[in-house]
């Protein structure tokens, strides 16, 4: 690989690019660093998207999981399988147990 493919033009300059290699050998760029996302939780376990570098809004924490937004809602679909606020989830599991004590 020459200079000219290990670099691309960027607004400020020439700027690094990864090149990873897909199953079949065929050259896929990387998206760039700027597209990453980190996946982020709230107090009431809803979750969401944020840009990998960026600090999550007030309320917000990040999980620990970072990749493409495919790689990021891959994730979520896969842990979040109540969609309920955490608040709604109890209030309905203290109904449920007041009702089998009934």
């Amino acid at each position: 690989m020459t200079e000219s493919e290990d670099m691309q033009q960027s607004p400020g300059g020439t700027t690094p690019r990864s090149i990873i290699r897909t199953p079949r050998g065929m050259p896929d760029e990387k998206p760039p660093v700027s597209d990453m996302q980190q996946v982020v939780i709230n107090d009431e376990d809803q979750y969401s998207l944020w840009p990998r570098d960026a600090q999550p809004p007030a309320g917000w924490r990040p999980v620990g999981f970072t990749g493409t937004r495919q790689e990021c809602l891959d994730h979520v679909d896969a842990v979040w399988t109540d969609m309920r606020p955490r608040s709604a989830r109890e209030h309905s599991a203290r109904e449920h147990s007041v009702r089998e004590q009934a």
